[in-house]
């Protein structure tokens, strides 16, 4: 029996869980965009909210639900621009598997894959990048275990706690730059 030519691991779905997160930004004045953060109340940690994938719910749903939980702010994804290794409908049965970018998708643009603890299987974790439902500040309650606040981009990147988390804010930035300048 061959064996396969990648670096393979394999996890039963007992040993894996899939949570999604949504970078929020403010885009109201363009020129100033802010992103939220939520504070874990009991360690006092700036962090990229997330949460468990529900059984039968969409990545991008699960990543928008998480976002108002956790923050109590409604949000909706950005179609952005992004280069990517998804095919778009219309390719190929066999079109190339190499990045391409394309305009106005709503995909994640970022994987997290951690070992969780026990060394008992690993957690992927879906990035999105969402903006304010129709451009309202309005917030809902929000978990109580958080407190959730906007702050400029860069400013956000130095209050996370997680160097992992400034990663992804770094290229959900990155990506809202390209994306507005295509635009343009």
């Amino acid at each position: 029996m061959a064996a396969s030519h990648f670096s393979t691991q394999q996890y039963p779905s007992s040993q894996f869980v899939e949570s999604c997160g949504a970078i929020l930004f403010d885009l109201s004045s363009p020129s100033s965009a802010r992103v939220c953060l939520g504070n874990i109340l009991a360690k006092d940690e700036w962090v990229l909210v997330k949460g468990r994938r529900n059984m039968n719910e969409s990545r991008k749903d699960a990543a928008i639900r998480e976002l108002y939980e956790e923050t109590g702010y409604r949000g909706k994804l950005l179609p952005v621009r992004l280069a990517t290794r998804v095919t778009v409908e219309g390719d190929a049965a066999d079109a190339p598997d190499k990045t391409r970018v394309h305009e106005g998708l709503t995909e994640p643009f970022m994987c997290t894959v951690r070992e969780v603890p026990s060394g008992n299987g690993v957690k992927i974790i879906w990035w999105f990048i969402a903006v304010l439902e129709d451009g309202s500040a309005e917030r809902g309650p929000g978990e109580a275990t958080f407190r959730s606040e906007f702050f400029g981009c860069e400013e956000a990147v130095e209050k996370l706690y997680f160097e992992t988390d400034r990663e992804v804010l770094r290229r959900a930035i990155s990506i809202i730059n390209d994306t507005a300048a295509h635009e343009a």
